[in-house]
């Protein structure tokens, strides 16, 4: 007896982001960040100050995106650091710290269009909140995104506004979803990040949050877990009330992100499930494990309960 062919047409247990980028693309295809100075609408004061609570953005940035590189040498040295791997490969522009859609449209688009000008960029991946993004904004990157791949990453991170409020966001869950409906209309890329484990809210709820998600028009998901970094607010938060905190361990959360799995629209492609900040910048959680590691696991979990993405979606 064969292997069973899943609704997303292949043989994994989940519908997983490499096997649809190698589809999508005839080459191996990398991400290059890119720091273009921006900050976010709960720094500067228009939201509010401090940012999130868990947020220190030197635990996702490379040491080749600094101010004081432009976006066109910023894509030179990320390309040179990959190329050296690699032979044949691709590139896509990924705008990564803070909020890269906050500043008005002429200089989005000046920023965009350098990174896009190197003959090996063959796209853009912007992060951003899903208050910072605009009708104008939106027409724009769908014109866009028929010459070019554009893939628009929303910090979601939670369904529960108490939550939001709590971890200092700025915006409400109605926003997320005007912001993926309207991305979705237009026929651009989306992709909704999570965090699983924030403080207050329990495992139903977590679950009860894959159940909301697959009622929106999400292409991408990325998950990952909760964790505490150095030079935050939740450090201060965790070091004086470590009882508001579910920290899972690794097989918890393993299974956790199985239960989700489950649950999640079977069309949804799941990008990650878990996040690696600097070891010296962690406080909590502490396993150890790499992303490969860490997805082979889920997959052998999947298969000794022989479960699947969306086998308990309706």
């Amino acid at each position: 007896m064969g292997q069973i062919i899943y609704s997303w047409g292949h043989k994994r247990r989940y519908n997983d982001f490499p096997t649809y980028f190698r589809n999508l693309f005839s080459e191996r295809v990398q991400k290059v960040s890119v720091d273009a100075g921006f900050t976010c609408p709960n720094r500067d004061g228009s939201k509010g100050v401090g940012g999130c609570t868990y947020c220190n953005n030197k635990t996702f940035k490379p040491t080749y995106c600094n101010l004081e590189n432009s976006v066109t040498n910023q894509v030179e040295k990320g390309i040179e650091f990959f190329a050296k791997k690699y032979k044949s490969m691709r590139f896509l522009a990924y705008f990564q710290a803070y909020t890269n859609t906050y500043a008005p449209l002429a200089d989005l688009k000046t920023l965009y269009e350098e990174a896009l000008q190197h003959p090996k960029i063959d796209g853009l991946v912007i992060s951003t909140r899903p208050d910072a993004v605009n009708a104008e904004l939106l027409d724009y990157l769908a014109e866009l995104s028929k010459k070019v791949y554009v893939m628009v990453e929303f910090g979601l991170e939670s369904h529960l506004d108490r939550t939001l409020e709590s971890i200092n966001r700025g915006h409400t869950f109605a926003e997320s979803v005007w912001a993926l409906q309207e991305t979705a209309k237009r026929g651009i890329n989306n992709c909704a990040h999570m965090i699983l484990g924030l403080p207050g809210e329990s495992r139903d709820e977590l679950l009860e949050q894959a159940r909301a998600i697959s009622q929106l028009p999400v292409k991408n998901l990325k998950l990952h877990q909760l964790q505490i970094h150095k030079q935050t607010l939740l450090e201060k938060q965790f070091a004086e009330h470590p009882e508001r905190f579910t920290l899972y361990t690794a097989e918890e959360y393993i299974d956790l992100v199985v239960d989700y799995l489950e649950l999640l629209h079977p069309d949804i492609i799941v990008e990650r499930f878990i996040s690696q900040a600097p070891i010296d910048m962690l406080i909590a959680p502490k396993w150890g494990l790499k992303n490969f590691e860490f997805v082979a696991k889920v997959e052998k979990r999947l298969k000794e309960r022989d479960t699947w993405q969306g086998r308990l979606y309706e």
